[in-house]
């Protein structure tokens, strides 16, 4: 029996609202309006139920990938039919290849605008 629901993964970063426009362009789900008591927290509304939140925190410091002296503590991953047509798309709203590539034949590693890793997955790996 499950304990709960799974609702949200939320990501730290200095400016909510950027980093939830560029995911909104990589997932094409909408952006949701700040709460009138929360402005720092910005969502998504995938439509779906579970989503990603982005809160404001002053300081934030983007991780170190593959490094571990600042971890990046989690990423997101993103099924493309096609790792060259995403690559092109994702790169062209902001994102950065990442110079280690482990396996760049099944999935690529990104910097969002906040450099957080973000993984394009070839959709054969979808769980």
């Amino acid at each position: 029996m499950a304990i709960a629901r799974f609702q949200l993964c939320a990501i730290d970063c200095p400016d909510a609202p950027a980093l939830a426009a560029f995911y909104s362009a990589v997932t094409g789900w909408p952006v949701t309006k700040p709460h009138a008591d929360y402005p720092e927290w910005v969502q998504l509304a995938s439509g779906d139920g579970a989503t990603i939140a982005f809160q404001r925190v002053e300081g934030s410091r983007a991780p170190e990938w593959p490094g571990q002296e600042h971890p990046q503590q989690m990423h997101l991953d993103f099924a493309v039919p096609d790792l060259d047509e995403g690559e092109r798309a994702v790169l062209a709203l902001g994102a950065v290849k990442h110079e280690h590539q482990p396996y760049p034949e099944d999935f690529r590693v990104f910097l969002d605008p906040a450099g957080h890793p973000f993984c394009l997955v070839h959709e054969r790996y979808d769980a």
